[in-house]
């Protein structure tokens, strides 16, 4: 049994039982669930679950908005947004609000497990495919564009061969502050999540910080 308390918000009956049971049975420990995203915020901020799964659409507050509010009001739940909708537009504001997670529904029992348990361990999870099936074509350009300009201060700064320590000093932030820009960006350009995937994009891509 996992130890850590989850929190789950579907307005789609089936699918909210359906999950919990899923999570259940393999040893989580889901503590409540609700069906609109206002019950589910203030869910939130009474039971303060380490993580809370939620449906973007849902009546009188979407998980977008939900995730904002939490953003605003530095609460330490860490949002797992899943969705029916494949919308690049949401996917990218999502990522703005720094969640932990993101799934399309129709793939999400497949890759739950793995996300909750690299969410749980302090890293973020979006679902590998997810570029492929948002139809998301990203070309070097059109990556730095959807960056925000302290990810991309973070970017130039690695392909000066800057460590996240070197970065953390230079942008006055924390070094674990570094490593989520890191993992956000590396999540926008599509590449795996390996050590030196982020400067070999940038070596491969070096005419863009010239």
């Amino acid at each position: 049994m996992y130890k850590e308390s989850i929190f789950i918000a579907d307005d789609h009956p089936l699918l909210l039982g359906g999950l919990e049971k899923f999570l259940t049975d393999r040893g989580f420990t889901v503590i409540d669930t609700a069906s609109d995203g206002f019950s589910a915020y203030n869910s939130i901020i009474k039971l303060k679950p380490e993580i809370a799964i939620l449906d973007i659409n849902m009546p009188k507050l979407s998980g977008i908005e939900i995730a904002r509010k939490c953003q605003q009001n530095k609460i330490e739940t860490k949002i797992i947004l899943n969705t029916l909708y494949k919308d690049e537009e949401l996917y990218f504001e999502a990522k703005e609000l720094n969640v932990y997670g993101y799934l399309l529904k129709e793939f999400a029992l497949e890759e739950i497990e793995n996300c909750l348990q690299t969410v749980l361990s302090g890293e973020t999870y979006f679902s590998k495919d997810i570029l492929k099936y948002l139809n998301v074509t990203i070309r070097p350009l059109e990556v730095l564009e959807k960056l925000t300009l302290t990810e991309r201060k973070t970017l130039t700064l690695i392909a000066q061969n800057k460590t996240s320590k070197e970065i953390a000093e230079m942008l006055f932030v924390s070094i674990k502050t570094v490593e989520k820009h890191r993992t956000n960006i590396r999540v926008k350009l599509g590449l795996e999540p390996k050590t030196h995937s982020l400067l070999i994009w940038v070596k491969e891509n070096y005419r863009l910080f010239l």
